[in-house]
């Protein structure tokens, strides 16, 4: 089997990048729609929004944990077990969907208070989050399919699944949330309703091509446990990055608003390149799991470094495109001068940042692909507790500002940089075979 060319390579990323910013994509227009309602509903959508997708990204390993485990079987040659990831993967997401809403439905009223920071915002936020909650199994089911069909190196369907569920949301929310045409006027929540909506089309459409697949739907607790073992060192991994980005903000808000909303307008450009970064992760972590599946090593190795080359010189050319855009860009989202003024502070930390990440974010999807993620969820937190934390209290405690905030990231940044190359240096995340506890013993 010959190693996968630049057209395999493309051909698995750009339609997972599809995926990555199909959603960011819809919240906009959600936001622009809800918009229209007033500041009051845009604020109870956006703390409701916060809620669930804090709750939902930290459920992410249902995807990547369940992509690498996927992908072995796939290489392997055994596509029946490789499905079966899937059908363990969507049970885990049923059950633990059903636990979310009938959780987070007692707690809404108290999360919504604490987080809203008033009444009437709150009670905009609860009405929107208890419709919007019934979706939670229905996001967790696409996040498991989009796991399984990355396995068996499948990105198009699933981004034709997601983009079919978001046009349903697109559609309906406009109609239910401003009662267009015969469509009742349902204000705020007309708005989860749609969401509801469209991630019922884009569940059932995943759950269908599992059906079809003819493997045994039966859950199977072995497997189930495996993943659940894979998603906890995931679930820390994610936490480390929540306690990076919720510490950021709540330091920028000490400097005023101006300094957040310089933050969060660099901080959103960084989270689109991410995600643009993301997308040849995610073909790295497919093919590198099919790879030490089908035991070829040495192609494994050579992958992981060609991938990481490809995404150093996209990161380096999307470094140089906003470096150009330094005087520009910030104007393009704001006219408040304090606005653009502070968000200079954080720029070239920004700019140096993007090709680091570039190498990061690929030797990642190496690293996951391989089923590393204990190593991944150690060097995570510790890059976060030694590089980070420190220098964001510091920013605080000697009024560093937003270049003290962005220097503790890059530090952040630095040390996961260090971290992932010298363990794909030490070859000791190639183990080859298709069952990854196994694999775990050997490490």
């Amino acid at each position: 089997m010959n190693s996968p060319g630049p057209r395999r390579i493309l051909a698995l990323a750009l339609p997972a990048f599809g995926v990555l910013v199909a959603e960011p994509i819809y919240l906009l227009f959600d936001f622009a729609v809800v918009g229209r309602l007033g500041a009051l509903a845009l604020a109870g959508l956006a703390v409701g929004g916060l809620i669930l997708t804090q709750v939902s990204t930290q459920l992410t390993f249902l995807s990547y944990g369940t992509t690498s485990r996927s992908a072995r079987m796939h290489g392997a040659g055994d596509r029946r077990d490789a499905v079966g990831e899937g059908v363990a993967a969507t049970w885990l997401a049923v059950v633990i969907g059903v636990v979310i809403i009938a959780v987070m439905q007692v707690l809404a009223r108290p999360i919504a208070q604490v987080i809203a920071g008033g009444d009437d915002i709150a009670r905009e936020a609860e009405s929107w989050l208890r419709i919007a909650l019934f979706g939670a199994p229905l996001i967790l089911i696409s996040i498991a399919g989009n796991g399984w069909m990355r396995g068996v190196q499948d990105t198009m369907r699933p981004f034709r699944y997601v983009v079919v569920g978001l046009i349903v949301s697109g559609v309906l929310c406009p109609f239910l949330v401003h009662g267009l045409a015969f469509a009742p006027h349902m204000g705020l929540p007309g708005s989860a309703v749609a969401n509801v909506a469209g991630q019922a089309c884009a569940a059932t459409l995943f759950a269908r091509t599992l059906l079809r697949e003819k493997v045994a739907l039966r859950p199977r607790l072995s497997v189930m446990r495996a993943q659940l073992v894979l998603g906890r060192d995931l679930i820390a991994r994610s936490l480390a990055f929540q306690a990076c980005f919720l510490s950021a903000a709540a330091v920028a808000s000490r400097f005023g608003a101006a300094s957040v909303a310089a933050h969060q307008l660099v901080l959103q450009l960084w989270n689109f390149v991410a995600l643009a970064l993301d997308s040849l992760a995610i073909a790295a972590q497919s093919l590198i799991g099919a790879a030490l599946g089908a035991r070829r090593t040495e192609d494994a190795r050579d992958l992981a470094w060609r991938i990481t080359r490809w995404s150093t010189v996209f990161g380096l050319g999307l470094a140089v495109l906003f470096a150009a855009g330094y005087r520009i860009l910030p104007g393009v989202f704001t006219n408040d001068l304090a606005v653009v003024e502070r968000t200079h502070g954080a720029w070239w930390f920004f700019v140096t940042i993007v090709p680091i990440g570039g190498i990061v974010f690929a030797l990642d999807g190496v690293l996951l692909g391989a089923g590393d993620a204990k190593f991944l969820r150690t060097a995570t937190l510790a890059a976060a507790i030694v590089g980070f934390l420190p220098l964001i209290w510091c920013s605080l405690a000697f009024d560093w500002g937003l270049p003290g905030i962005w220097a503790g990231l890059t530090a952040f940044m630095l040390l996961r940089l260090g971290a992932v190359v010298i363990r794909t240096r030490s070859g000791r995340w190639a183990v080859p075979g298709s069952d990854l506890q196994v694999v775990d013993k050997e490490r």
